[in-house]
């Protein structure tokens, strides 16, 4: 493996990223932590919001309906397992200014093109767009597909039309969170009743027991993807980077090739010499992204996932036959109309149907802004095509194709379902092992993965590495009845 050796500011320094793949890094100071850390708190926060879309509102829900609060302790394993995995995402990021695919690129040039493919098979069908269209006909009726469509259409437009596509999509998902926080304190005033935080209690009392009753892959699965997983993860990195986190300050950040400044430049990276200020800074930097990561993906995302199955516990719980698809939510909200009022299943579905809107846009960016990075980065550098004309047109072509989809009126091909139930735990699993290898193999010894949080990542390759496998054949099995 060819290793890029030129000479840093230290007396001692040799930057080892591999340039068989990719051009060396330039050498640069990492700038300093910021003084004002709430300015630039988001990324988490976009983390948290896109995340939460149907586990959180219907798997979640649905598992405290059968067997009411004694699970939520996996939602919390499963979330802070998943903050390891974006810390050690973030670090390279952090440390280089590159996001964990082109990292990836530059141990083997093809594997980011492997994560790219196997994030497109996971979302290229509308589901998501569906879903939102689904619960706004439940308030004010109307055709499913022409929503949809809209919805998609809207989606297109906010994500290639807005000058700088983070802050927008920063900005829906704000209004997102805080729309949910608002539906949860009208659930804690009006709905929540003293059965239901007495119930609470059992989550602490069972932790580390599984319900019998529940299907052992359904309750994996649901601590495997608390609050994101699969792409979304590494979407992280691209996130940060475009707040300007660390080396992130010299990239180029993603805009619209329309409204906004575009730059033909590559999204290779940079590094520093590990001298006294720039570790200095490193540490302020490293300190600030584990609690912006931990008080907004962690903690947004716990705190959903338990009022979200407290207030489904305290309408719908005991009930028989209920789905696990968006049905739940028609149930669901028909309950609490008839136990709070008609207002308040109206406003449940309202704040539904916007928070799977902005996680079907929030789905259309990361599936977009990975491939396009993939592909100016790696594929497409000698051409001089920028990173955010191709974003521009693979968020177009997925509008098309969902469009196309809605229009044709076709279900879901069983081939895609398939790859798209196996590959989100097989994908973790194997990025899990290249974050290993790339935080200790491309950065400075003194910021490298430490023994603690390498045993983390392994044990989490393990699970999700486990849980693929177990998926992979329920779903062969599903096949050949």
């Amino acid at each position: 493996m060819a290793v890029d050796r030129s000479t840093g500011s230290g007396p001692d320094f040799t930057p080892a990223l591999s340039t068989k793949y990719l051009p060396r890094a330039e050498v640069r100071e990492l700038p300093p932590p910021p003084t004002e850390s709430w300015r630039i708190i988001g990324p988490g926060l976009v983390g948290a919001g896109v995340g939460l879309a149907s586990g959180e509102f219907i798997l979640w829900p649905y598992i405290a309906s059968q067997v009411g609060l004694v699970f939520l302790w996996g939602a919390v394993i499963g979330v802070v397992t998943q903050w390891f995995l974006n810390m050690e995402i973030e670090r390279y990021t952090l440390a280089t200014g590159e996001t964990a695919l082109t990292g990836f690129s530059r141990l083997w040039k093809h594997w980011g093109l492997v994560f790219a493919v196997m994030t497109y098979f996971a979302n290229l069908w509308p589901g998501w767009a569906t879903s939102s269209a689904t619960m706004v006909t439940y308030i004010f009726g109307g055709n499913v597909t022409v929503i949809a469509i809209v919805i998609l259409v809207l989606c297109g437009a906010v994500l290639t039309l807005a000058p700088v596509v983070y802050t927008a999509l920063e900005r829906v998902i704000v209004v997102k969170v805080a729309a949910i926080l608002v539906l949860i304190a009208g659930a804690v005033v009006f709905a929540l009743t003293t059965d239901t935080w007495r119930a609470l209690g059992s989550a602490v009392t069972h932790a580390g027991q599984f319900p019998g009753d529940l299907d052992f892959a359904l309750m994996l699965g649901a601590i495997a993807y608390a609050g994101a997983g699969g792409g979304q993860n590494l979407c992280q990195s691209n996130w940060i980077r475009d707040k300007r986190f660390g080396m992130g300050a010299y990239a180029p950040r993603l805009v619209s090739p329309v409204t906004g400044q575009d730059a033909a430049v590559p999204s290779t990276g940079y590094t520093f010499a590990p001298t006294l200020p720039n570790l200095m800074h490193w540490r302020g930097w490293w300190r600030f992204a584990n609690i912006e990561q931990a008080a907004t993906f962690v903690l947004i995302t716990c705190f959903t996932i338990a009022f979200m199955s407290m207030l489904a516990f305290a309408t719908v719980f005991g009930r028989s036959g209920l789905s696990q698809d968006i049905g739940f939510l028609r149930i669901e909200g028909t309950a609490l109309q008839e136990s709070v009022g008609p207002w308040f299943g109206y406003f449940f579905w309202v704040i539904g149907a916007y928070a799977l809107f902005a996680a079907a846009m929030g789905i259309i960016d990361y599936t977009s802004r990975l491939g396009a990075d993939l592909l100016a980065t790696v594929y497409l550098r000698r051409l001089g095509v920028s990173e955010s004309q191709v974003y521009f047109w693979l968020v177009w072509g997925l509008v098309a194709f969902g469009a196309l989809v809605l229009l044709a009126g076709l279900d879901q091909p069983l081939v895609l379902l398939v790859i798209s139930s196996c590959v989100s735990g097989v994908m973790m699993a194997i990025y899990g092992v290249l974050l290993i290898l790339m935080n200790k193999r491309a950065l400075p010894r003194q910021i490298q993965i430490r023994n603690v949080r390498t045993i983390v990542i392994a044990l989490a390759v393990a699970f999700y590495g486990t849980l693929g496998i177990i998926t992979i054949i329920q779903q062969v099995q599903k096949l050949l009845e």
